[in-house]
Parts: C-alpha cells; structure tokens; sequence
C-alpha cells in the first residue's frame, strides 16, 4: 500500500524556487480566485492555495491582499496579473517531465471568475509546517 503523502503549509516565499514556479504554472491566472479557507489549530480562519506534487499536499498559507501583491510584485506576471508567455514557456520547458504539471497547465484564460472564491472547511489542519 502506498505510503500518503505529507501534508504541508508553508508561507510563499518560504517555498524553493522550483516549487514557487511551478505554482506560477499551475496558476497562471493569479491566485486569489483559488484560495481556499479553513479553520486552523487554534480556531482561526485562515486561506491558503492548495499545490500538489507527486511527494507532497501544499498549503500555501495567504490572504487574498497577499495573493493580489505577490502577483503584482512579480515579474513573471504582467500588468494585468497573468504569466507573461515567456515566462510559462520556460516553465513548461523546465518541467516537462513532471506528470502532475499536466493537471495544472491550462491551454485558455479563465474567465467569469470572481475574485472572492467559495468557503470550504477543512477541519482539524493545524497552522504549521505540517498539517
């Protein structure tokens, strides 16, 4: 039987490079519309964009004014909050081999969502690196 996977939930900019792009990859869009919110150890609400890979279940753990401003602040994405296309070509390149960037990569804009995304709970995550 296969072993689960580890569960995490790291800040943004405590996660390597390597994850960081392909999180840039997977959502190319931005990530405030992907925010999820859950009740964390002590009772608090809090969100976090969910990532996945082969090894690991991320939480990345931000609000959405952080989601808005490390978008905005990041030079692989342009003005109106997208990865420019050289950036996702790099990306794509750089980690082609991977099975699971294959869910996340996606061929058309969104569109007609909306930049608050729906509440869901997911009880009893406590808020450290390890969920």
């Amino acid at each position: 039987m296969a072993q689960p996977k580890p569960k995490v939930i790291k800040d943004y900019d405590k996660l390597d490079q390597e994850v960081q792009e392909q999180i840039k990859l997977a959502y190319p869009y931005g990530f405030a519309k992907h925010l999820i919110f859950f009740t964390n150890k002590d009772g608090l609400k809090v969100s976090a964009l969910p990532f996945e890979t082969d090894e690991k279940h991320y939480l990345v753990r931000m609000t959405q004014q952080e989601a808005h401003q490390i978008i905005q602040d990041d030079a692989d994405y342009n003005e109106l909050g997208q990865l420019k296309d050289e950036s996702r070509l790099d990306f794509e390149d750089k980690y082609a081999d991977l099975d699971y960037m294959s869910e996340y990569i996606t061929e058309q804009p969104e569109e007609n969502l909306e930049d608050i995304p729906d509440e869901s709970s997911v009880g009893g995550v406590e808020d450290d690196d390890d969920f």
